[in-house]
């Protein structure tokens, strides 16, 4: 059994807060790896896992140096939990989910990410989570853009989210 591949450390950077030009925000290589960009709220970027097993979305706080939801400052955390509500009614309401799994891990990518899985009692891991259950089946490209415009179309109606559009 091979062991997953050491995780560089990310230490919280409080000099951060007093100049963000110091730190610069940067997507993470694995999420950059495993997921299509979809747009962007306020505090959040949004994007799709390329997993055709689930609709599963993550959301990656725009801020560098960031593991810990205690990270982000009071106002950052009340934006993530409002964007994770938007976003996560939405799903329910796009997928008529029968379950919304909502989860920050970063055992494996440090970066804070908010995970947002649509469940169903037939999908392929119910009722476990989501987690090394089967293999990844990436998404076709029509299959993208089709979930792409699906969630774009609807979230975009707000003034909470801007989508980009591929």
């Amino acid at each position: 059994m091979t062991q997953p591949a050491e995780t560089p450390a990310m230490d919280y950077e409080p000099a951060r807060d007093i100049d963000p030009e110091l730190h610069l925000y940067q997507l993470d290589p694995q999420l950059q790896k495993d997921c299509v960009v979809l747009g962007q709220f306020a505090l959040c970027d949004l994007f799709l896992m390329n997993d055709a097993n689930y609709p599963w979305f993550i959301l990656v706080p725009r801020r560098a140096d960031i593991s810990e939801l205690y990270h982000l400052t009071t106002e950052e955390q009340q934006q993530l939990m409002f964007e994770s509500s938007l976003l996560s009614a939405n799903l329910a309401d796009i997928f008529n989910a029968h379950k919304l799994n909502v989860a920050a891990l970063g055992n494996l990518v440090r970066q804070l990410h908010l995970h947002h899985v649509v469940r169903y009692p037939d999908d392929p891991a119910w009722p476990a989570p989501v987690w090394g259950k089967v293999a990844v089946k990436p998404y076709t490209a029509e299959q993208i853009a089709e979930l792409s415009e699906r969630v774009n179309s609807l979230l975009a109606d707000g003034d909470d989210y801007q989508a980009c559009w591929s």
